[in-house]
């Protein structure tokens, strides 16, 4: 079984806040983490200092072409402007 690479921060969601698969747009103070397993990314959202995690919507992505640091950076910049479509908006290098 390949071993799971997480990387998390917080951030405050910009303009439009986040879309999420579960709950819909989700604003403010968020963490996010992106998840690298193989082939697959997962980027998920919760509200700072909450128990309940979302999956961002257009999650999982294809595979991360470096460990998943630069592709998570490239995921908190883009919630820091704010993702109210989800990843469809974000188009990083995988």
């Amino acid at each position: 079984m390949e071993a799971v690479r997480g990387f998390e921060s917080s951030v405050v969601a910009g303009p439009g806040g986040v879309m999420t698969e579960e709950a819909g747009v989700i604003t403010g103070e968020v963490t996010v983490r992106t998840e690298v397993s193989g082939d697959r990314v997962t980027v998920r959202v919760q509200y700072l200092d909450a128990d309940e995690w979302y999956q961002i919507d257009g999650s999982p992505l294809g595979p991360a072409s470096d460990s998943g640091q630069d592709l998570h950076e490239q995921i908190v910049q883009a919630v820091r402007h704010g993702l109210p479509n989800g990843l469809a908006a974000l188009h990083p290098t995988t």
